[in-house]
């Protein structure tokens, strides 16, 4: 496939990410007065119309006591959830929600009466809609969602869940509980008859007085159930069910939910990435293909039988280049794990474009990259063994057992302590026993004997064979300009590949922490593609720059100014909580540094990989072409 086709086949999945099913989803057809399933979620935060920032990443249980919803027959029942879906927070029941096809239309109705909610129950509640959450239900695999008008284009947006209650008219400094549901549910007929869900609309509503059981839908003119925090009181639950008939097919319904705010700002960070890149690789072209050729050729222009044979530039270095680096142990367990993370990385944007991980199949993104990571151990084993051989290591065996072990044992302490500050908030998002340890037997029970078996092929394989000679003893080298220090040459390096990407990185840090779905999986592929060619082309230029300063100390530098884009990656993530976010509780802090930094890392081993490889492919090209006495 050429290079034009691919960028017209990955400009196309652009716009069909959309709206695109996993091949073979099959909808599920209602017949009249069939019972229609309504599943609760987590309550999670959200921004509200009036406040932009989210305010905790804290996510509740539905069924946690302190909110006293009602419950169904028998106590709420635990749906099957997907890995992916567990891990990001999903926590997923029955509710009592009598719902059936086209039946009960337009009928208030009671769902139950709480007689007794104690004052720090109410104040467990207001807390939470001072704060802006959200409660999510699942119809049919749809969320339920709000209807809204994005301020800028005007145009009509689904937005998932709908607020536990109103902060806005407060009465006596409490907010207002709602405690009434108008539930609209679209339907579409295939046939006469035959119905399927393809839309989920809920607008809550806070209808206070006396709490009895007589069922009361008209919120127009009541007051609003605000709760006292001094005293126990009743709350009423109501809902009324009303069903409209809609044109929009089952297999495009997810169009009103995916609404993509302000398209351009896509498009403009992703021309502007473009056209740096080609600048950038201009630049490193010029430089290799007339510079170094000019070199070239002067060199080789000179007679071997000369008395006298002067070098300058890179050659001088030509015979500490391929030197072994200080600890060449930690830096291929690095390029490994680097190589098996890039790997997963590429699979995993190719399922997305591909309609595998569309919103639908929930919980589907970290699935695969799950699987993907613990099948890829091999990978992170192969290169991490070539690269220790050719960077003149012996002990294979300590290379092998580290690169197995040491990133999954770090990532496991770090999400453990922060499951830690989870459970200690009470929250819902906290993994379960059961999960944690479903992960360490993939990690440590697929991926480690993946990343051996890797590792013995690698040490099989050999290392890579050095184009010219080592000489004995290591030459001076000479001070060098300041731009060109280790972490100079790291932060200055980073700038291009984080300007290229850090439009799609506010995006993706909203679905993280501002429960914003995340779809444009075809920006994101692209995006991707352009940081990988910048960070190669910026480590070119940087070892570059190196060796004609005479600095042969190349390997970690490589890595490092490949991987400093992500020290941008952790000041913009310390910009997005000042301007985004509000966390007020100590939990919420800990949570958000914690993953903060868990992707920081995460983006330093795969560019900084990106990095070395590039330049140690362009090192080994320039020097194999000159001729050496």
């Amino acid at each position: 496939m050429s290079t034009y086709t691919l960028a017209i086949y990955l400009l196309l999945c652009t716009g069909l990410t959309q709206a695109f099913y996993l091949p073979g989803a099959a909808p599920h057809n209602y017949a009249e007065g069939d019972n229609v399933d309504l599943f609760v979620n987590a309550l999670t935060p959200m921004r509200s119309l009036t406040n932009e920032k989210v305010n905790s990443l804290i996510n509740y249980d539905y069924y946690n006591l302190n909110f006293q919803f009602c419950k169904p027959d028998g106590g709420p029942k635990k749906q099957p959830e997907s890995l992916g879906s567990i891990l990001f927070g999903d926590r997923i029941f029955n509710s009592p929600y009598d719902i059936k096809m086209l039946k009960d239309n337009d009928t208030c109705r009671t769902l139950c009466l709480v007689p007794n909610v104690t004052g720090e129950e109410a104040k467990f509640i207001n807390d939470r809609i001072r704060e802006d959450y959200a409660i999510n239900w699942l119809i049919d695999g749809l969320p339920a969602a709000e209807m809204k008008i994005e301020a800028k284009t005007k145009e009509l947006f689904f937005d998932m869940g709908f607020n536990l209650g109103d902060n806005e008219g407060k009465h006596q400094n409490l907010p207002a509980l709602n405690n009434h549901y108008e539930i609209v549910l679209r339907y579409h007929r295939p046939t006469p008859e035959t119905f399927r869900v393809v839309g989920v609309l809920v607008w809550p509503a806070s209808i206070g007085g006396v709490q009895s059981s007589t069922p009361n839908c008209d919120s127009r003119n009541a007051q609003p159930l605000v709760l006292s925090e001094d005293r126990s009181q009743a709350i009423r639950y109501t809902y009324r069910v009303s069903w409209n008939e809609s044109d929009t097919p089952w297999a495009t319904r997810w169009d009103n939910y995916l609404h993509i705010f302000d398209p351009r700002i896509h498009w403009f960070s992703l021309i502007n990435s473009v056209v740096v890149v080609i600048l950038l690789c201009v630049m490193v072209s010029m430089i290799l293909v007339r510079t170094v050729s000019r070199d070239i050729n002067r060199y080789n222009a000179i007679e071997v039988s000369e008395d006298v044979q002067e070098d300058w530039g890179w050659k001088l270095v030509h015979g500490e280049v391929f030197r072994s680096p200080s600890n060449p142990l930690p830096l291929s367990v690095l390029v490994g794990n680097g190589s098996q993370l890039a790997a997963m990385t590429a699979v995993t944007l190719v399922f997305a474009l591909m309609g595998f991980l569309s919103p639908s199949n929930r919980g589907s993104l970290a699935t695969v990259m799950m699987v993907c990571w613990s099948l890829f151990g091999s990978i992170g084993g192969y290169f991490s063994s070539r690269v220790y051989s050719s960077l003149g290591g012996t002990n294979r065996r300590k290379n092998a057992f580290i690169t197995a072990t040491a990133l999954p044992t770090f990532i496991f302490i770090i999400v453990f302590l922060l499951n830690f500050f989870l459970l200690s908030a009470g929250s819902s998002g906290a993994v379960p026993f059961g999960t944690m340890l479903l992960i360490i037997v993939m990690w440590f029970g697929i991926s480690a004997p993946l990343s051996a078996i890797g590792s013995y092929f690698g040490g099989k394989h050999g290392a890579i064979q050095n184009v010219v000679r080592v000489n004995p003893i290591p030459r001076q080298i000479p001070p060098g300009p300041k731009y060109l220090k280790p972490w100079a040459a790291s932060l200055l390096g980073g700038i291009l590949p984080f300007g290229a990407a850090f439009v799609e990185l506010y995006f993706v840090l909203s679905s993280l922490f501002a429960s914003r779905a995340y779809y444009a999986f075809g920006f994101l592929a692209l995006t991707a593609g352009v940081v990988a060619l910048t960070t190669a082309t910026v480590s070119i230029l940087f070892t570059y720059f190196l060796l004609c300063a005479e600095e042969y100390r190349w390997h970690w530098r490589s890595f490092l100014i490949g991987g400093g884009s992500a020290f941008w990656v952790m000041a913009y993530g310390l910009f997005y909580w000042a301007t985004q976010l509000r966390l007020e509780s100590f939990s919420s802090v800990i949570l958000y540094l914690g993953y903060l930094f868990l992707i920081s890392v995460l983006d330093f081993l795969v560019t900084g990989t990106i990095g070395f490889f590039a330049s140690y492919w362009v090192i080994r090209k320039i020097y194999s072409a000159i001729r050496v006495d």
